[in-house]
């Protein structure tokens, strides 16, 4: 992944983000399945925010999100919205998950999130792929 600058046409920018969703209770419900289906709906969502998702990965209590936006970029819409329609859609479509979490919530209110910019670019994202996974 390069460092190379984003550009608009009056701006230039680099807005890259690591963000960390983490499951409700820390409840350990995020299979290889789950965490690709997250990845789809944060994608789709992403689209419509114009964010674009570098890296990726997963624990079984929580995600780690690498990805980069727009100076416009409305992101605490975007991150609202993400965690809203994933939680209704991975509740739905893994019905075995309420076992785990009965209420309506999936993920933990809040989040952690922290710019990232240069040579700690490299850093994160060497850290997200590391991330243990099953």
């Amino acid at each position: 992944m390069g460092h190379d600058l984003d550009k608009n046409q009056h701006s230039v920018y680099k807005l890259t983000y690591h963000m960390v969703l983490v499951i409700k209770y820390r409840r350990q419900v995020i299979t290889p399945e789950i965490f690709n289906r997250l990845i789809e709906i944060f994608n789709k969502n992403a689209s419509n925010f114009d964010i674009v998702l570098e890296e990726s990965n997963f624990e079984l209590d929580h995600i780690h999100l690498l990805f980069k936006t727009k100076p416009q970029t409305q992101l605490l819409k975007f991150i609202n919205a993400y965690k809203s329609a994933s939680s209704r859609l991975i509740k739905k479509e893994y019905p075995e998950i309420r076992k785990k979490l009965w209420k309506e919530s999936f993920w933990k209110i809040g989040y952690f999130i922290s710019t990232t910019d240069g040579a700690n670019l490299e850093t994160v994202t060497k850290y997200i792929q590391k991330q243990k996974r099953l």
